[in-house]
């Protein structure tokens, strides 16, 4: 028998973890995720934290995952990213089934052995790249007909064939197919991918063939409520272990998007962890644990650290601007990251401007702290219970200095 040895727990499964010698767990997995516990719970908002129990360890939430989406976070090591406090990392299954393929990945060990990571991985289902980076064929109810972005390429993916490359590639959470949608998508075609995501939620949840993975259901919708409200009944009524909101971060501003997440948050079982996809921008961050939600991943830190774009608490530094040229501060005052403590703004100016590599590593790593910096205050914020207030200030604070989602 193939053996799999959760680290951080000492659990010996078979390959695809029929075993589970420690009850706690057997009791958690085989029951659908009885694996989050809330822990503190803010007294004028939704707002909580808690524990999320995985084959790679804890979980602490509110939680910010970084995005490795070809198996890498762009220019950072492991040990830089643990630096930064990340407890979990994201990866795309999309781009791991075109290259290297979910079979080479599963051969070579999972995506843990692959990223050289033994923390908590969470896979996307596929589904959003699948709609916005591919040329569509077809669309069916068992699935999509697409080419790939790379070669060309014909493949067909659906919930069946999405669950079983996220069994393969080995990540602790992983997501259901469903249909993504843009904004603004006309009526019918949101009630029909609404419809079809629920069918495809439920085939997923069919598919799923290893209980040390736990598989989150996607509640789409667009910003229609009604729809919203449909689809959560729906999905919360087949027992997912947890559960994300999705189809958002489209274009459809902060206003519609935080009114869309206050809805549908409410929705979900408050025992299971609530997972906003893609989002985002601070006040969005910050809006939505107000509202409820525990857990958030986005690839601004890193795509904007590669292009200079360092977040910080007094708004937007855009490091290739000459004011920069002989400034010797860090990029922030008080923050403790690696490119903080070590270099100037004028030292990493000189790097990008000359094109050296580390400049974008340097920025990346800060963002990434930065993001996780603001997630700490928002717990120590819930559980001191000042946490209300303190949002409302922040997202005005943000959103006049520039740090808002439309930069």
């Amino acid at each position: 028998m193939e053996q799999n040895r959760w680290p951080s727990r000492g659990i010996i499964t078979d390959r695809y973890s029929n075993t589970i010698t420690l009850k706690q767990f057997l009791k958690g997995f085989t029951e659908l995720g009885k694996v989050f516990e809330v822990k503190s719970k803010d007294e004028f908002s939704h707002a909580r934290t808690g524990v999320l129990e995985t084959a790679h360890g804890e979980i602490e939430t509110p939680v910010f995952m970084p995005v490795g989406t070809r198996g890498s976070v762009k220019g950072l090591t492991p040990e830089q990213i643990t630096e930064t406090d990340s407890q979990i990392i994201l990866a795309n299954t999309y781009h791991m089934m075109l290259r290297p393929g979910a079979d080479i990945v599963e051969e070579l060990g999972g995506l843990h052995k692959l990223m050289a990571w033994d923390k908590p991985i969470l896979t996307d289902s596929g589904g959003y790249q699948v709609f916005s980076l591919s040329t569509l064929n077809k669309i069916t109810d068992s699935g999509v007909e697409f080419a790939s972005h790379i070669d060309g390429k014909k493949y067909i993916l659906g919930p069946e064939s999405s669950i079983e490359i996220q069994n393969k590639l080995g990540a602790d959470i992983i997501m259901a197919f469903d249909e993504c949608t843009p904004f603004p998508c006309p009526e019918e075609r949101l009630k029909t991918a609404v419809n079809r995501s629920i069918r495809w939620a439920e085939q997923s949840l069919k598919s799923h063939k290893r209980d040390d993975q736990l598989l989150f259901g996607i509640v789409q919708g667009g910003i229609d409520l009604a729809l919203r409200s449909g689809c959560a009944e729906g999905l919360v009524s087949m027992g997912f272990p947890g559960y994300a909101i999705g189809g958002l971060s489209v274009g459809e501003g902060h206003k519609n998007m935080i009114e869309t997440v206050n809805h549908t948050a409410t929705l979900l079982p408050e025992d299971k962890p609530r997972y906003l996809m893609g989002v985002g921008m601070p006040p969005d961050i910050i809006a939505a644990v107000k509202a409820g939600v525990d857990m958030f991943d986005c690839v601004l830190p890193t795509r904007n650290g590669r292009n200079a774009f360092a977040f910080t608490q007094s708004g937007a530094v855009r490091l290739r601007n000459s004011i920069h040229t002989k400034d010797s501060s860090p990029i922030e005052n008080n923050c403790d990251c690696y490119a903080c403590r070590n270099f100037s703004r004028a030292a990493i100016r000189h790097f990008f401007n000359v094109g050296e590599m580390l400049g974008p590593t340097l920025v990346s790593i800060h963002n990434i702290r930065f993001f996780q910096r603001l997630i700490a205050s928002i717990k120590e914020r819930i559980k001191d219970g000042s946490f209300s207030s303190w949002a409302d200030k922040q997202v005005e604070k943000y959103q006049k200095c520039g740090l808002c989602r439309d930069f």
